[in-house]
């Protein structure tokens, strides 16, 4: 078990302050205007090597992933199905912390542990089963020194409203399409679900 990180006093209060407050102007401000709760999130990823090796551009910020070298990659990055693990487990943080703000509740230190199970046969075309995870089990530990019940109740409001982990356990509609682009800017498209 993780130790309890001694409380600098005055940083925790300075940041639950300015997280409450923020998510406390968000939540009027989607009261008044509804029309504002539709929220659109981007992200692009270039290849542009004959490895593995990806670029994520994410409102200005660069993430890299890679495969570990027993999948045929260089092992420089995290893959992308760790990133998925990694991402249930920031936004359950992420929304432990919202939450703990605006009721009150100190938490000194939140841990997701996160593991996906994942048949390399359905990736591989060897085998009909799902490509991706058939299932993720994970472990939250919070430190902290409010009761067993107050913890209880903030849990049950993050898995009811944290965003990944219900992108995760429900299916959502996924729709894209693919083209092609040849040298002189033409574009062809390939195929379509939208």
């Amino acid at each position: 078990m993780t130790a309890a990180a001694p409380r600098k006093e005055g940083k925790i209060d300075t940041m639950s302050d300015t997280i409450k407050d923020a998510i406390e102007h968000l939540t009027e401000t989607i009261r008044k205007t509804p029309q504002f709760s539709t929220s659109v999130f981007r992200a692009s990823s270039f290849s542009d090597t004959a490895d593995f090796t990806t670029r994520s551009e994410i409102r200005g910020f660069s993430v890299p992933m890679d495969e570990p070298r027993e999948l045929g990659g260089n092992d420089t990055a995290p893959n992308p199905v760790e990133m998925l693990l990694a991402a249930l487990g920031s936004c359950q943080e992420i929304v432990y912390r919202a939450f703990a703000a605006v009721l009150g509740i100190e938490i000194l230190r939140i841990e997701v542990h996160a593991k996906g199970y994942l048949d390399l046969r359905g990736f591989l075309n060897l085998a009909e089963v799902p490509a991706g995870f058939t299932g993720v089990i994970y472990t939250t530990r919070i430190v902290s020194t409010e009761p067993t019940e107050r913890i209880r109740q903030l849990t049950e409001l993050v898995e009811r409203h944290c965003p990944v982990y219900d992108m995760l356990r429900r299916p959502i509609e996924v729709k894209g399409k693919v083209e092609v682009a040849r040298p002189g800017g033409q574009v062809e498209l390939v195929t379509s679900t939208e």
